[in-house]
């Protein structure tokens, strides 16, 4: 027995000695939790092939670049617009995207009642500035600007035309420039090719239709023009444009200028119509307020602000219209576009 009660207290002191020297347990890592880039759209939807779409591939790129989760709300009408948002900061989303002019009310409301949320709004800043929002703007004036001087110079008739969905600055400037833009063609060539459908000194006499979701009034708007003379057509207006590209493609014999995306790849089935596109690229902007909240450099109450210099705004390849556009013409644009990154062109001067 007293064998035995040897035998067993050696055992017990070995295991004791073996316990003591085993590593300690590694403890779990608790799983890493992904920052989320959350848009709301506004009612042309995430696919419009314009603004929010372009927004969204921003979203995607903090997503595939930064490790994010992106995720959006689509709005069908003005009322969801709070709604979405609201949804979005009760998920405590890292950023909250909101996309476009007619957000600019609610946004605000949103973050004033939430200054521990970081938003962005695309196409949009405040004045006076809100401390936890950072607006997203564009010199897109600046890339129209050479969409009129290319458009003046590729017309066939001397009449280009535009309209815009609502009469609002981030509208008109499209407008405005590729106006100055065909003007400014006139004044170095001695031309005098004709805008229709804006006027620089009262820029509310444009043509507006009022709707940024209808194709059925971009396709009557843009027969309309075309009815007048006109042989090349930037419609302003997101997916109401693609009723114009429709209805130059039927026609048969004008060319169609996109906006903010490159219209030849978003909107490929007017491929052949499409002589050029005024970029507006939001995903870059979006991208970029996204990683200042990674390096925490994110700044409220600040402007990123999209250039030709930045690369922000700029004029899309001309594709299919490459061998057709004059070799002058492509060297004149580019010295253009030096030009005003330069100072050396103001817009404002050009009347």
């Amino acid at each position: 027995m007293k064998k035995f009660s040897l035998i067993l207290a050696v055992v017990m002191l070995l295991s004791l000695i073996l316990s003591a020297c085993a590593p300690a347990a590694t403890p779990t890592a608790a799983p890493e939790v992904k920052k989320k880039a959350c848009e709301v759209t506004d009612t042309g939807g995430i696919d419009d092939k314009s603004f929010n779409a372009t927004a969204w591939k921003g979203a995607q790129l903090a997503q595939s670049e930064l490790g994010w989760e992106a995720k959006y709300l689509e709005s069908k009408e003005v009322a969801d617009y709070e709604k979405n948002i609201n949804a979005f900061i009760e998920e405590k989303c890292d950023l909250i995207i909101t996309v476009g002019f007619l957000l600019g009310d609610a946004t605000k409301a949103a973050a004033e009642a939430n200054p521990d949320i970081k938003f962005s709004i695309v196409d949009f800043s405040y004045d006076p500035p809100i401390p936890n929002v950072v607006g997203q703007v564009f010199a897109t004036d600046e890339a129209a600007f050479l969409a009129g001087y290319l458009a003046a110079g590729m017309t066939k008739t001397g009449k280009v035309g535009t309209f815009g969905g609502l009469p609002i600055p981030t509208v008109t400037i499209f407008m405005d420039g590729f106006t100055r833009g065909v003007k400014y063609y006139n004044s170095v060539k001695g031309t005098n090719v004709e805008v229709l459908g804006y006027d620089l000194a009262d820029p509310t006499k444009g043509l507006f239709t009022n709707s940024f979701d209808d194709q059925q009034k971009g396709k009557e708007f843009g027969t309309t023009l075309m009815d007048e003379g006109a042989d090349i057509i930037m419609p302003v207006a997101g997916p109401v444009g693609l009723g114009t590209a429709s209805a130059v493609k039927e026609r048969g014999n004008a060319m169609i200028i996109g906006v903010d995306s490159d219209w030849f790849l978003t909107a490929s089935e007017y491929a052949d119509i499409t002589l050029t596109s005024v970029l507006k690229n939001m995903d870059s902007t979006t991208l970029a307020v996204a990683k200042s909240i990674n390096d925490g450099t994110f700044k409220g109450g600040t402007n990123v602000t999209g250039t030709l210099a930045s690369g922000g705004v700029g004029l899309a390849p001309y594709h299919n219209f490459d061998s057709k556009v004059p070799a002058e013409l492509k060297a004149e644009i580019d010295a253009l576009k030096a030009d005003i990154i330069s100072g050396k062109i103001k817009l404002a001067d050009i009347k």
